[in-house]
């Protein structure tokens, strides 16, 4: 009985270890594709700290070891979005907003990115709630709400019947491997949330491999 437990405790930890890494490791990313350029009072871009830098190398070796493998990217092309046009609100100093439109307009979108000085307005407009936001909003010409890295293949699905109650999707945060977020062939599960007229949300897909995304 001590050894199941024992076994069972150190199996529980290293799980949690690798929940926590994944955890920091989106919330990392966030921060890094959705914070402005800060300058300093010279007007010169500030430079990174030796332990910022030294902090980033351990978090990157650690997933290197940690994270889910993947064995398939999420960037097949494909014109399954061809005849649908949308403006991507994003900021300007946001990487993986550009990975993710570029992705995107691979899969047909007619997208036109706009850079804004707060994103968040845009979120507030478009009635997309708090805990369903990330980096970039994307708002299609009829209307509906593509909140973050949404696969092209459900936004296809949404569109071709979309629900009378709902406003459209969301991705929230920044789950490593979804379209846009790659990293080194790694995998994050996710949800593919439904955003509804009301302000409630349900569970529109469930993400647990890459090729779910394809």
């Amino acid at each position: 009985m001590r050894r199941y437990t024992n076994t069972f405790v150190n199996g529980h930890n290293l799980m949690s270890g690798r929940v926590l890494l994944l955890m920091v490791t989106s919330s990392l990313m966030l921060a890094a594709c959705s914070q402005p350029n800060t300058n300093t009072a010279a007007g010169e871009p500030k430079p990174a700290t030796e332990a910022s830098i030294a902090t980033q190398t351990v978090l990157a070796e650690q997933l290197t070891a940690e994270m889910i493998p993947a064995s398939a990217h999420s960037d097949t092309q494909s014109t399954i979005l061809q005849n649908i046009s949308a403006t991507v609100y994003k900021d300007a100093n946001c990487g993986c907003c550009k990975e993710w439109v570029g992705y995107a307009q691979g899969h047909g979108l007619n997208a036109s990115a706009q850079n804004v000085e707060d994103v968040s307005l845009f979120k507030e407009r478009y009635s997309v709630p708090q805990q369903m936001r990330s980096c970039h909003t994307t708002v299609t010409t009829d209307g509906y709400v593509f909140e973050g890295h949404v696969p092209a293949k459900y936004m296809a699905q949404f569109l071709e019947n979309p629900p009378s109650d709902a406003i459209g999707l969301a991705v929230p945060s920044m789950p490593v491997g979804s379209p846009g977020m790659e990293y080194q062939d790694q995998f994050m599960p996710y949800k593919v949330m439904q955003l509804n007229k009301d302000g409630s949300t349900a569970i529109y897909a469930t993400i647990e491999s890459p090729q779910q995304q394809i």
